[in-house]
């Protein structure tokens, strides 16, 4: 139906690789958490798009040229998991920074907090989504085994839509939770610390697990 192979099966799968916590989701709701809602959207959107270009990659048959190609493979996980303990250590330094200064009233008065406005968080969640582990693994391994081979165009945009929907309605949620932590961390210059040192260390530990990846 639709182009789709057991699509309660890829229902399923879809709602747990969604809820399980990744890159893409830490991201967007620690923007929510730091700048706000219209933030948390913007990265979202940088997610969102960067989810379909790895649709769209999958359709063209990449997906079967990084299961074939180990090196090719190879270079995309060590370049993804490259940027992801780049952000962590960017998170780590900003926390430092918040710990040294937590005794200033306002988290704006910090470095990490004069950094935010430059942060460009459509631009750092759309390489994050490419670059994604959780996403890469999706779209090469899992994705692709529910698409009829009688209809892939439909199969492919149906399951995309699908998988998109679930996003849309996940980071939704995280975005308004995290907006809710926004003024706990502002009152709080130690809690604020606390969890972006916490997302630092997720971040290293997503870079590790893209780095041992296989198909």
């Amino acid at each position: 139906m639709f182009g789709v192979i057991d699509l309660p099966t890829y229902l399923a799968g879809l709602v747990l690789i969604v809820l399980l916590p990744g890159p893409n989701s830490l991201y967007v709701i620690s923007v929510a958490a730091r700048q706000g809602i219209r933030a948390g959207y913007t990265a979202a959107a940088g997610v969102w798009c960067g989810d379909a270009v790895l649709m769209t990659l999958s359709a063209a048959g990449v997906a079967s040229l990084l299961q074939a190609n180990a090196v090719l493979f190879g270079i995309v996980k060590y370049a993804g998991a490259g940027y992801l303990t780049w952000l962590a250590v960017g998170m780590l330094r900003a926390a430092w920074g918040m710990w040294r200064a937590r005794r200033e009233q306002t988290l704006a008065d910090s470095p990490a907090g004069s950094a935010a406005t430059d942060e460009r968080p459509y631009r750092r969640a759309l390489v994050i989504s490419l670059f994604n582990p959780k996403a890469i693994l999706f779209f090469v391994a899992f994705f692709v085994q529910f698409v009829s081979e009688s209809n892939p165009v439909v199969g492919f945009v149906t399951l995309g839509v699908l998988a998109q929907l679930a996003s849309v309605l996940y980071l939704s949620a995280l975005i308004f939770g995290g907006s809710r932590l926004a003024a706990a961390f502002r009152r709080r210059r130690t809690l604020s610390a606390g969890a972006t040192s916490a997302a630092g260390v997720l971040f290293l530990g997503f870079a590790v697990k893209l780095s041992l990846a296989s198909v």
